[in-house]
């Protein structure tokens, strides 16, 4: 066989491989949805949110938004879709702590202070994160 033919043949071989694993669908990230939400924190609906902690729960987002007091000047915002095989769709809730979120399904358990996994979960990736800002009385969240 000529050497320049078996170069080819690898260089083809070397191409298809590459394209066809790029190909390989992911799911193992929260889709994107555009989110742009204001939220007046004096509004009585939302008073859960006077605490500290306090949360409380939108709609938005993929699958629903928590809304999380960290301090009296710091709030966080997650997409309450489970990030443990995300084609499912799986849904997280708060538990009565108000500390952590959990999917009920798979057993994966998010704090609620940054979103990380807490040891001994399914899921690998923390719970998608919003932007959020405020300025005393209105929570902007978006991203």
């Amino acid at each position: 066989m000529n050497k320049g033919l078996k170069i080819n043949s690898c260089a083809i071989i070397l191409m298809a491989a590459f394209a066809l694993s790029g190909c390989k669908k992911s799911n193992d990230y929260v889709p994107n949805v555009y989110v742009d939400i204001y939220l007046y924190t004096t509004d009585p609906a939302f008073s859960p949110l006077n605490a500290v902690p306090g949360y409380t729960y939108l709609s938005g987002g993929s699958k629903g938004i928590i809304v999380y007091r960290k301090s009296q000047t710091e709030f966080m915002a997650y997409d309450r879709h489970c990030t443990y095989k995300v084609s499912e769709g799986n849904v997280v809730a708060v538990e009565v702590s108000g500390l952590i979120a959990k999917d009920a399904v798979c057993g994966s358990k998010f704090i609620l202070t940054d979103g990380s996994v807490l040891s001994g979960s399914s899921a690998s990736n923390p719970l998608k994160r919003y932007q959020i800002s405020f300025d005393g009385t209105v929570l902007h969240i978006f991203n």
